[in-house]
């Protein structure tokens, strides 16, 4: 059903104007398989949701085929699983892709899910011009934030480039590239530096582009005028407001006077918007409610910095996959109000407020000297090589979390106000989240099997050898984008075509970030931090000297390294020896770096859903390698049910969302270590009193901090 439209006429007659047209609503969306996400898509649309955005799975997003080693555990989690051009057939049958507004949240494979949709719109009839959608495409990003980079940044910008330039000529009302600030402030990014860090990448963007010479200069506006932005909005509902003015602000004066664009229509920040998920608890689950009404009315209530499009998170994401339900809650707040409000009646309700235009001007000058010097520093793809954009949003997510565990930061539930009545929302924690059927899995490798074995094989191998060759040669005029159009024609997989172009650029591990970020304990959390640090000591101290060596590693395709590069950077803090190389590696990798680096303690980060899986597989290895003594802490969103089974198997602890003390995650790791050597852990209280007195509140931050925080701690796997 469509909302009803705007009243007919001009303004009342001594009251507000004609209403505005409402933004579009999203509901991010996608597991399990094709058909189910398909049938998903259609409820939500039949519900009042005027725009699709559209989850992809982890190995859809890093290029792989589901019945890779790496893809195990991952098919269906978060996201749909789109494995060739018989999939995305699947995924948009009944959904006339020319009356529909399609995002797909997909970056390093963009311009291969946009090219089967344009062969599925093309089977369906539809004209190509008329197309109207987004492609994320923002790889700076991930190599920040998401970690679905695949390619080096220069191949990874030259995808990009050829996909803009395609949509220019063949897809003129398609948005080509989301920049995304998103996951910057996910990953721990001020204001400031989420503008600054998206306007820099939409400046490399830009100028490579132009520097392809696959668009003309005098066409410079048509480019610039389909680049939108994909943003974050947190609680902070004063700030974030200022934060989307300064950004179109400072996008305004940028267009004009480094590009030349005259048309302001052109020049016009286009963004949609998720709100925050960091700000989520699983602790008291129903504070999530009123987090994303409030997060969502800082980017609806100033007109003039008002979203284009609008999609909520639902109460329990942080507990897990939302059900169909509560992404309906989530689209029903949107709903009540764009049509029952009077919002869209007025215009911009914060025009001369003094408050908002101090603010604004604040953010701006703060994030334009930030962008100046990423300008000195090369710029985006310079200041991810150097690592310097990493380490930033490393320290800044350092210090939230240090604010959050003082109580500096409230956060109702978790810090504050703790004591709580029984939520009928959860009493149930089984029925409570949307759990993937692990059938689906053996489904997908099913019809993926019978892809391969019906398809025009001699084709599909020419279309990979020129897609190769494209590859290897000069970027001309299309040649990218149109070899993967081809095989997507021919039947090419996912895999397929991500590893032609693996063998072509290679891979890329991106700096973790986690070497240089400083300290940002103080005061009582100082305190405690020197407390842990005399129990790690002491530990090493009875096991024979040293220090002791925790591994951290993310098996599988989980990307959102944000918790493990902090319990990291706290470890490290405490005295530990930190073995950690970033983000997706194989059980085999992990259990044979535990073995290499006869480390004490391995910690698996696991935010995806594929800990089921995962996890007893690494426990399994670990055995047979003779290293079963060594404890396994597992940290990520894990369900009650699931966390008692993994401790039944062996692991050593679970942790989750709620334990958000991470000085006493480290404590509680070392206890594990001590369990597992057969120490005595009330014998650790003695063994603090046979070394030096506690540092007192004023040094506790700043002693015994190993000087080594260089990247040479890691362990290249």
């Amino acid at each position: 059903m469509r909302p009803p439209a705007a009243p007919a006429g001009g303004p009342r007659e001594g009251g507000p104007r004609r209403k505005d047209r409402p933004w579009l609503m999203r509901t991010y969306a996608g597991h399990s398989t094709a058909e189910a996400s398909n049938a998903l898509y259609r409820r939500n649309l039949a519900k009042g949701q005027t725009g699709l955005s559209v989850a992809f799975d982890l190995p859809t997003q890093t290029g792989y085929d589901p019945d890779h080693a790496l893809a195990r555990g991952e098919v269906g989690r978060v996201g749909v699983p789109v494995a060739h051009l018989g999939d995305m057939r699947r995924l948009f049958a009944g959904i006339p892709l020319d009356r529909m507004n399609t995002s797909m949240t997909i970056n390093a494979t963009a311009m291969w899910l946009l090219a089967l949709l344009r062969v599925v719109a093309e089977e369906q009839g539809c004209d190509l011009a008329e197309l109207k959608g987004t492609t994320q495409n923002d790889i700076v990003k991930e190599y920040l934030s998401r970690g679905t980079h695949v390619f080096p940044p220069g191949p990874s910008l030259r995808l990009t480039t050829d996909v803009i330039a395609y949509t220019v000529r063949e897809m003129p009302k398609w948005n080509p590239v989301n920049i995304c600030s998103y996951h910057l402030q996910e990953a721990g990014a001020t204001p400031v530096q989420e503008i600054a860090y998206a306007m820099s990448t939409a400046v490399a963007v830009l100028d490579a582009v132009f520097a392809s010479g696959q668009v003309p200069w005098e066409r410079r506006g048509e480019v610039v005028g389909r680049i939108s932005f994909f943003v974050n909005a947190g609680v902070r509902f004063v700030e974030e407001m200022c934060k989307m003015r300064a950004f179109g602000r400072i996008w305004d004066h940028l267009t004009e006077e480094r590009y030349g664009v005259a048309d302001p229509r052109q020049r016009r920040f286009r963004y949609g918007v998720q709100v925050n998920s960091l700000g989520l608890t699983e602790v008291q689950p129903e504070n999530n409610v009123q987090r994303i009404v409030l997060e969502m009315l800082a980017v609806t209530l100033s007109r003039d910095a008002r979203a284009r499009a609008v999609q909520l998170p639902a109460w329990n994401e942080a507990l897990g996959l939302p059900r169909p339900w509560d992404q309906q809650w989530s689209l029903r707040i949107q709903q009540v109000l764009a049509l029952e409000s009077d919002l869209l009646e007025y215009g911009d309700l914060f025009d001369g407020s003094r408050v908002v235009e101090e603010k604004t001007a604040a953010l701006v000058a703060g994030a334009e000297a930030e962008m100046r010097h990423v300008e000195e520093l090369g710029g985006a793809v310079a200041a991810v090589e150097s690592g310097y954009l990493k380490g930033r949003l490393v320290a800044s997510h350092a210090e939230r979390r240090a604010r959050i565990e003082s109580g500096d930061e409230p956060v109702v539930g978790l810090n504050v106000f703790q004591d709580t009545e029984p939520s009928p929302l959860t009493a149930d924690l089984g029925t409570a989240v949307l759990t993937v059927d692990p059938a689906d899995e053996a489904r997908v490798l099913a019809g993926l099997d019978a892809w391969r074995r019906e398809r025009d094989e001699p084709r599909a191998a020419r279309a990979l050898a020129a897609l190769r060759t494209s590859a290897r040669g000069r970027q001309e005029r299309g040649d990218l984008m149109a070899a993967s159009v081809e095989c997507a024609r021919a039947g090419v997989t996912t895999g397929e075509w991500a590893g032609a172009l693996r063998e072509v650029f290679g891979e890329f591990r991106a700096p973790t970030g986690v070497g240089g970020a400083p300290a940002a304990l103080s005061g009582e959390g100082a305190v405690e931090l020197a407390a842990v640090r005399r129990k790690v000591a002491a530990t090493a101290g009875e096991l024979g000297g040293g220090r002791l060596r925790l591994l951290v590693g993310k098996p599988g395709l989980d990307g959102h390294s944000n918790g493990a590069e902090q319990i990291a950077v706290r470890a490290r803090d405490a005295g530990f020896e930190v073995v950690y190389q970033g983000i997706r590696l194989t059980p085999e990798q992990i259990v044979a770096a535990a073995v290499a680096e006869d480390v004490h303690c391995v910690g698996l980060s696991v935010l995806s859903g594929g800990h089921t899986a995962l996890v007893p597989d690494v426990l399994e290895r670990l055995r047979r390698a003779g290293a079963g003594d060594v404890p396994v802490v597992v940290g990520g969103i894990i369900p009650a049910g699931d966390a008692e089974r993994l401790l039944a198997a062996g692991v050593a602890a679970v942790f989750t969302p709620r334990d958000f003390g991470i000085t006493a995650i480290i404590g509680r790791i070392t206890d594990e270590i001590r369990r597992a050597n057969g120490l005595d852990t009330r014998a650790a209280l003695e063994a603090l009193h046979a070394l030096e007195a506690p540092d007192s509140p004023e040094t506790a931050g700043e002693r015994d901090v190993p000087d080594d925080h260089d990247e040479s701690n890691e362990l290249e796997v």
